[in-house]
């Protein structure tokens, strides 16, 4: 066969295949555009031919010019594989596809240009907006009809000004719940939130009320509390179960009387605040027990709320496993696309006593990890891989492996992938130098 009958018989295969198909040279002028490729950017192919590719794709500046993934394939000699861009076509409409690129060698094995495929994936995105949009509400992300019927009545709530109490396990999402029922509610003040098991009991009242200056050695000022702070607005208090009998007593005025003191103050002072309590206990049973006061359990138990934890709604896993991914693409940079069958039963099995939280750690730490553009079985934490990094054997634990275990790991492992250089590694897990010093001490890592 003839050269010129060659290269036309390969022309007609290209034209014949649907993903977009151009080359370029090492100066990156477009010299070959297929049909799919004209139909994808409105552009036809002899008006691309010559042209550099970023003037025919015009995609994102960052993304086509600065970081060019056809580019980079020429220069690394490495594919690139399924990445997502948008591009802007002829007619001015913005279009989402996935590209993939390869370098070009001659018979010596030269570079002498490369050639990227383009797939249009807007009926996709269409697609995953449309059950973005069916299955997130108030950024809240389920399926689950539990959740569903409480997203139904969250607008009544939120419009009755309660008090409310939201009951559910560590990581479940309580403070998401709060912050939805704030945000649609018709406070004009902010949304506060204090964990009532982060300070002991007298820091805890003094971050409630406030202080005066010379109230106690050391308050050389006035200072605000988180009642204040909240004036016309939310004042969340998170794990309320565990607060002290003295300030539970202390609160229950503060909720039957709408009005406080600052410590170290004579004057009262008049609260316009709502009230969002949260806990992982149930508060009837502390009652039952003598370990909370009924009266204040009956003035925040006006609207009650309960969430189930994330092993009573396994259908909500993937949607989130999705929307993580998303958003770790975007703080880290990466190209992630989802996550390989393993992984995806791995997950089902798994009973995840951290719930959602515990859930995003995990793919926060899987992020670590890849280089690739899915999440693979190997980059799960060890409590999740099982034997022989399969699915057999993977384990259900009673209880969860705190994010600390998983994230002192990754250090370590990134400081001997880089021969214990801080700056390259602090590099690699993308964040800064000082950061990473400090969790080193935090976890007591230290060079060998």
């Amino acid at each position: 066969m003839k050269s010129t009958q060659k290269d036309d018989w390969n022309n007609i295969i290209l034209d014949s295949i649907a993903d977009g198909i151009f080359t370029i040279d090492c100066d990156q002028n477009i010299t070959y555009f297929n049909r799919a490729a004209e139909k994808i950017t409105g552009v036809k192919s002899e008006e691309a031919l010559g042209k550099k590719c970023f003037d025919v794709l015009k995609a994102n500046s960052t993304q086509c010019q600065s970081n060019c993934f056809l580019k980079e394939s020429m220069t690394t000699g490495q594919d690139s594989i399924s990445r997502e861009i948008t591009i802007l076509r002829s007619d001015g409409k913005q279009l989402p596809v996935t590209i993939s690129t390869s370098v070009v060698r001659n018979e010596k094995g030269e570079v002498i240009g490369g050639v990227e495929t383009l797939r249009d994936i807007s009926a996709m995105e269409l697609l995953r907006k449309k059950i973005n949009e069916q299955y997130t509400t108030f950024d809240i992300i389920t399926k689950n009809h539990e959740i569903r019927k409480i997203l139904e009545i969250l607008p009544d709530i939120a419009k009755s000004n309660a008090t409310v109490l939201i009951e559910g396990p560590s990581g479940s999402g309580k403070e998401l719940f709060a912050k939805a029922i704030h945000d649609l509610s018709e406070c004009t003040g902010k949304f506060v939130a204090l964990n009532c098991t982060a300070l002991p009991d007298s820091l805890l009242e003094s971050e409630l009320f406030g202080y005066k200056k010379g109230a106690f050695t050391g308050a050389t000022h006035d200072k605000a509390g988180r009642f204040l702070l909240a004036e016309g607005g939310t004042l969340f208090l998170d794990e309320i179960g565990d607060i002290t009998s003295s300030l539970q007593m202390k609160l229950l005025r503060v909720l039957e009387k709408m009005e406080y003191e600052p410590l170290g103050s004579t004057e009262t002072v008049k609260a316009k605040v709502r009230i969002i309590a949260a806990t992982n206990k149930s508060i009837s049973e502390l009652v039952s027990q003598k370990k909370f006061r009924d009266d204040l359990f009956f003035r925040i138990n006006v609207a009650r709320i309960f969430l189930p934890p994330l092993s009573s709604r396994r259908e909500d896993i993937f949607l989130l496993v999705d929307h993580f991914i998303q958003k770790f693409n975007v703080l880290k940079g990466k190209y992630i696309q989802g996550v390989s069958p393993e992984v995806c039963e791995v997950l089902m099995e798994y009973d995840f006593p951290g719930n959602v939280r515990e859930l995003e750690n995990f793919i926060e730490y899987a992020f670590i990890l890849c280089h690739g553009n899915t999440l693979e079985i190997g980059h799960l934490p060890k409590e999740l891989q099982g034997s022989n990094q399969g699915v057999e054997g993977s384990v259900r634990p009673s209880s969860t492996k705190p994010l600390a275990f998983s994230e002192e790991e990754a250090i370590r492992k990134a400081l001997d992938t880089h021969n214990w250089n801080k700056t390259a590694t602090a590099s690699y897990l993308g964040v800064n130098p000082s950061t990473l010093w400090r969790k080193m001490k935090k976890y007591g890592v230290k060079q060998p």
